[in-house]
């Protein structure tokens, strides 16, 4: 009796593992066997320092000095970024700060305004 899930595309029940990967031989449907369970926790909440949900949009003020790598510049505490945009990876924030340009900022060192 296998206890490997159903394919996610075809329901096929003649689902073979490979290394890490599952197999569909019906369809041919390749998958990580976390990937359908990661896809029906739903989207993904990512919260600033204080645990508030940010969104697409929002203004955010730096609570710590972050230094840049490969630069001399430093984004000073109280730096306000304007209209961010969530991002997947580890810096889950995209922004532009004035003075600086377009970087990413790890939603840890942010508080929402």
């Amino acid at each position: 009796m296998s206890t490997l899930p159903n394919c996610p595309q075809c329901q096929s029940e003649l689902t073979y593992e490979d290394g890490a990967t599952l197999i569909c031989p019906e369809c041919g449907h390749e998958w990580a066997p976390g990937a359908a369970a990661a896809a029906e926790d739903g989207p993904r909440v990512i919260r600033d320092a204080n645990g508030n949900e940010l969104k697409d949009g929002d203004t955010v003020t730096v609570i710590k000095d972050l230094k840049i790598k490969g630069s001399s510049l430093v984004v000073k505490v109280g730096t306000k970024v304007k209209n961010i945009r969530l991002a997947e990876g580890d810096h889950d924030i995209d922004c532009k700060i004035d003075g600086v340009g377009a970087m990413g900022l790890k939603s840890e060192f942010v508080k929402k305004v």
